[in-house]
């Protein structure tokens, strides 16, 4: 066999730069000039290490190579374990080994390139990682990027285990290309659905949660307008309406805060200096106190009194922490916080009784649009719904002093543990 076809040339400039280095003599056959290199028999009659094979026989190698990719795609895999990371990986990857060798006519092809034999039903393996990369709260680009590098890394460890390039490894090569961006294409497609429902659940969200302080403030604007309205009623609905104002201010900061570290894509900042810990402790009670008034809250001084942090930031840690056991706890029974910690770090614990929090919703339960349902003996006069921001924010704050937050729940406690450096690294 002479030249390469026009079409093995093009399979020859769809192939990585790893597929040159190891085979230089190949790239100098097709360098341009007007006296080209002879060109040697690239296509031969024997056949060499099949790419299906391949896969299915170095399976273990290149789920190593997903894996160590995928833990550098932070923050979102950095608490992810192995088998998270992984996923549907080794199912797609032999499901891109039967699309190779699954016999297919030109016309079969088209239609594949064209897209018309996408996974309508989200059932493939590609479709079920794209929607749980989506709740893992991976970014588009991330993965996408998932896919760019495991093509790369097939063939990388591939090629140069071709003992002769055939029409059938060239076959094979395009086959990949094909399933790869079949897979990248499904996984897309799961994703962008899972992002919009998750938009429109907000907006949903949002609606019915301004329902209620909105109700409240007309109410009493009516009451207000009333001819001779005793003082106390008077006093009473100024009460409502300053709560009523907190609560949808609450909402828009915690909206600002969501768009800004999430959709912007920039890391919430904070500004540290010493600060008094019991200032910051009782500012918080005191804005818990005045958005759920039915409620009992209680506060254990201990540990270091002073630290370099961001107050305001703090404080809205706490108010979110607070405001969360307010809504989910017992209301016959009091919401404590406390402070203690050591030289070197401080920790805020918010602990409230009532219904332990699912083992299933503990991984999921900081991050945003997540809600739990209120429990059976909750503070039920206060409001009782929330955008599902409070805690990721939280987690934010944390996250942006150096800290940690985490929870531990069971029937008859749950508390939420912050732990900052007394210096922090924010």
């Amino acid at each position: 066999m002479g030249q390469p076809s026009s079409v093995a040339k093009r399979v020859l400039d769809w192939l990585s730069p790893a597929f040159l280095e190891a085979r230089p003599m190949y790239a100098a056959s097709f360098r341009c000039g007007p006296t080209p290199a002879p060109v040697p028999c690239l296509l031969q009659q024997g056949k060499g290490l099949k790419l299906s094979v391949f896969i299915r026989d170095h399976m273990d190698e290149l789920l190593a190579e997903w894996d160590a990719y995928a833990q550098t795609l932070g923050p979102a895999a950095d608490a992810m374990s192995r088998e998270a990371l992984r996923d549907h990986c080794e199912a797609m990857l032999r499901d891109i080994a039967q699309d190779i060798d699954r016999p297919r006519s030109d016309r079969a092809q088209q239609r594949d390139s064209q897209g018309e034999n996408d996974d309508e039903d989200g059932r493939s393996a590609a479709s079920v990682h794209g929607k749980l990369r989506h709740a893992s709260n991976f970014t588009l680009a991330q993965l996408s990027s998932e896919f760019r590098a495991l093509r790369a890394s097939v063939m990388r460890l591939w090629l140069p285990r071709v003992g002769a390039l055939s029409e059938e490894s060239l076959d094979g090569v395009v086959r990949f290309n094909a399933a790869i961006d079949q897979a990248l294409a499904e996984s897309i497609v799961t994703y962008s659905a899972r992002a919009e429902q998750s938009r429109d659940m907000f907006v949903a969200i949002l609606g019915h949660d301004l329902r209620g302080p909105l109700t409240s403030l007309s109410m009493a604007g009516e009451m207000l307008l009333q001819p001779e309205l005793p003082a106390a009623r008077a006093a009473a609905m100024g009460t409502t309406i300053s709560r009523s104002t907190r609560y949808m201010t609450g909402m828009v900061n915690d909206m600002l805060e969501f768009a800004r570290t999430r959709l912007g894509g920039d890391a919430l900042t904070v500004s540290p200096e010493p600060t008094d810990l019991h200032e910051v402790c009782n500012a918080a009670l005191a804005l818990a106190r005045s958005m759920h008034p039915h409620c009992t809250f209680e506060f254990e001084a201990g540990g270091p009194r002073r630290a370099c942090i961001d107050a305001d930031r703090v404080q809205q840690c706490l108010v979110n922490l607070l405001g969360n056991a307010g809504q989910h706890g017992a209301h016959e029974r009091p919401i404590r916080l406390s402070l203690g910690g050591g030289e070197d770090h401080v920790e805020l614990r918010v602990s409230n009784e009532g219904n332990c929090i699912p083992a299933s919703s503990i991984q999921s339960i900081f991050e945003p649009l997540v809600r739990l349902p209120p429990g059976d003996d909750a503070d039920q006069s206060s409001t009782s719904t929330s955008l599902g921001l409070g805690l990721h924010i939280a987690r934010e704050i944390a996250r942006a002093h150096g800290g940690t937050i985490g929870v531990e729940s069971d029937d008859k406690l749950t508390t939420f543990t912050v732990r900052l450096p007394r210096e922090s690294a924010g």
